[in-house]
């Protein structure tokens, strides 16, 4: 769904601020999941919650009731350890109970510390070893091609997770066999599990890289709502290559301590810290988390 050309100017303003508003409802269920846990993924959860938003609630054809419908579109989450952005995206859209999101990470719970396929309702591929995500993509988006269907496939990977050697294989590949239902998202908050990308394995120029490997290369500010919509809508005019936009992103963004901040990569909040973010995050929202 594309932003509506017709809109008002103020039309358009309240579409992109419920939007923002429920970027913000995601980002205090991340904290609140994540306390509740004691443990989990704060900082690169943090990070995708705008895209995730746009995705589930604006651009992706989808039915919560029908999880499984065949031309549905797909998104697969190749940095897994942000599942509790996923986790709570999927709530909020419907595809099981709010209530499930108290129990993260809890022996037998449908919310593992990574996406299951085979138990969350929603999530479309079993992830979280690092540099698969695309792959698995790339393999939807093939099949629906092959089986004549019109759904698009998007993956969310991480800067960090382009240290793989599959991410270059998988890119590769699907330029090769000019996947043009695919879209790829780099979060590129520049941090990984213990530092910098740049210091650990400088993966810049980013967009150079991809364009190498054939793809239609996009950069745009990853918390922006607006352009990250206008990227998607500008993904599905493209033909014969994929797109991968490259979005520009803050880790922990949202929560003034978290931002920037390594060690909140694996760090669940404590309860000081709970506090302190959930009275800046509700500060600008006028959602209750429940």
């Amino acid at each position: 769904m594309a932003i509506d050309e017709d809109l008002t100017i103020e039309e358009l303003s309240e579409k992109i601020k419920r939007l923002e508003d429920r970027a913000r409802e995601t980002r205090k269920w991340v904290i609140k999941m994540t306390h509740t846990a004691g443990s989990g993924h704060p900082g690169g959860s943090l990070s995708a919650t705008d895209i995730l938003t746009v995705l589930y609630f604006h651009s992706m054809n989808g039915n919560p009731k029908e999880p499984n419908w065949p031309d549905r579109d797909r998104f697969v989450l190749s940095k897994g350890h942000a599942a509790p952005a996923l986790y709570a995206t999927l709530a909020q859209a419907g595809y099981f109970d709010m209530e499930e999101l108290n129990h993260l990470r809890e022996l037998g719970s449908m919310l593992q510390g990574h996406p299951d396929s085979k138990r969350t309702p929603g999530v479309e591929a079993s992830t979280g070893s690092e540099g698969q995500g695309l792959s698995m993509g790339i393999g939807m988006a093939l099949g629906g091609k092959l089986d004549r269907r019109f759904y698009r496939v998007y993956v969310m990977i991480g800067d960090g997770e382009m240290d793989c050697g599959q991410t270059w294989e998988a890119a590769m590949a699907a330029a090769h066999f000019k996947v043009d239902n695919l879209t790829v998202f780099v979060d590129a908050n520049g941090l990984q599990l213990d530092g910098p990308t740049q210091q650990i394995m400088s993966t810049e120029p980013i967009e150079f890289k991809w364009k190498s490997f054939g793809w239609h290369t996009i950069e745009i500010n990853g918390h922006d709502i607006k352009d990250i919509i206008h990227a998607i809508d500008q993904s599905k005019k493209i033909q014969g290559k994929p797109t991968v936009i490259i979005a520009k992103t803050i880790k922990g963004k949202g929560v003034s301590f978290m931002e920037g901040a390594v060690e909140f990569h694996g760090k669940a909040p404590n309860d000081e810290e709970y506090e302190q973010a959930m009275i800046e995050l509700e500060a600008v929202n006028e959602y209750e988390c429940r």
